[in-house]
């Protein structure tokens, strides 16, 4: 409905898109409903009196600083200890290759309002992480699609895409959103050959890297970029913008992701920041700071793999015991997520109404693409949200309203 409003809207409004993952929670927020669709992490496991122990100690011996204004770039000692966090993983920065976002949503969008004109071709996965899709749409991006399996993007495609001149890569190489999935080394190493050879740099996005249950820790494209740059040790010439965020092992509410860049790059989204927010709340630095000083991350880490693990290894049985053969899904060694795959035919977003009247929830895989129609026969599910208990019956639920439709199909389930 047109309003005095409507047309005054900037022009690039009218690609902009509510988030169908938010717009899907709203109706799941029923006690009854079993939701498996939001990315959330457990709510349990928040370390709930470290921070009120923190909160305590920030406004009885920094008060003056916590609740002034700070600089642009963040509180110095949060960007000096993830400097010595990022070391563990090889990744060699230093404070000046740091910028404290307000959350990694805003990494993307900061990101976006740096490198985006009207009409420039993203490479992205296919499927992709929603979000950074919402950030990029914003400011008039096409994409450039390359297919994921389970060893993540398909590098055997990639020469092609990149022929097309697009402005960048987004990878998510580490239990990849929505996928579940990690890209291998060796389609690591051609990636990062790839970048360098066609000079289209990439945006690594890694907010679950941390989170792995099971298998080795994998090098980020950002050090095997670096090693490709004849092994120069500091981040100066890379190829790589690196994200990660505080939201999945400390509290999202807290809203603090960072950004680690050449010095050029972080200039730039520094000025860009100041006219978004001046700058990340200073309160939440500092008690992010105060809570995860010491060893307690490292530790409070551990508690969620074990966690995670658990209740991946609970859903992936679950599935196995309930849901028809002709439904497939991924195996993820960490993150949040795992990927289901539908037979020939039939379509999530009728699923996800049948599985509401079952009082369950999933996100449909057709949020996860740039060209519709793709998707239709796959879906998200998250297991770190729910109890072991919870995620047995949801998944007992939604394979109610899977046999349904595939009943309605025509679909014979295969005996087994």
């Amino acid at each position: 409905m047109s309003t005095p409003w409507s047309h005054r809207f900037a022009q690039r409004t009218q690609t902009i898109k509510s988030s169908a993952i938010r717009e899907l929670l709203k109706l799941t927020q029923r006690p009854e409903v079993i939701s498996f669709a939001g990315g959330l992490p457990a709510a349990e496991l928040f370390p709930v009196d470290h921070f009120r122990d923190a909160c305590q100690r920030v406004l009885a011996d920094h008060a003056t600083a916590a609740l002034q204004y700070g600089p642009t770039e963040g509180y110095l000692p949060l960007r000096e200890m993830i400097v010595e966090n990022l070391r563990r993983y090889g990744i060699m920065a230093s404070p000046e290759n740091v910028l404290i976002t307000s959350g990694s949503q805003q990494a993307l969008d900061l990101i976006a309002k740096l490198l985006i004109n009207p009409g420039d071709r993203i490479l992205v996965e296919a499927p992709s992480y929603l979000g950074a899709l919402q950030a990029f749409n914003v400011f008039g991006a096409e994409y450039v699609t390359v297919p994921i399996d389970n060893d993540g993007i398909r590098t055997d495609l990639l020469e092609g895409a990149l022929r097309s001149g697009p402005k960048f890569m987004y990878i998510l190489p580490n239990f990849q959103n929505p996928g579940g999935v990690t890209m291998s080394v060796e389609r690591r190493r051609e990636l990062v050959f790839l970048s360098n050879k066609y000079g289209v740099p990439i945006i690594e996005d890694d907010p679950y890297g941390q989170l792995r249950f099971e298998g080795e820790h994998l090098p980020p494209l950002v050090v095997l970029d670096r090693d490709n740059m004849r092994g120069d040790s500091t981040y100066q010439l890379g190829n790589v913008i690196y994200l990660s965020t505080f939201s999945k092992t400390l509290a999202p509410g807290l809203r603090l992701g960072w950004i680690v860049a050449p010095p050029e790059v972080i200039a730039k989204l520094v000025q860009l920041k100041q006219g978004a927010d001046l700058h990340t709340s200073t309160f939440n630095q500092i008690v992010a700071y105060e809570v995860a000083r010491g060893g307690f991350l490292e530790e409070h880490i551990k508690t969620i793999r074990a966690v995670y693990g658990e209740r991946r290894r609970v859903m992936i049985k679950a599935l196995e015991e309930f849901f028809p053969p002709e439904v497939s899904w991924t195996h993820p060694q960490g993150g949040l997520f795992l990927w289901v795959t539908l037979p020939e035919g039939m379509d999530c977003q009728k699923l996800f109404r049948a599985a509401v009247e079952q009082n369950v929830a999933f996100v449909p895989g057709d949020c996860f693409y740039t060209q519709e129609g793709e998707g239709l026969r796959n879906f998200r599910l998250n297991f770190s949200a729910s109890s072991p208990e919870r995620i047995r019956e949801g998944i007992r639920r939604l394979s109610i309203a899977v046999r349904q439709q595939m009943e309605e199909l025509h679909i014979v389930p295969a005996l087994v």
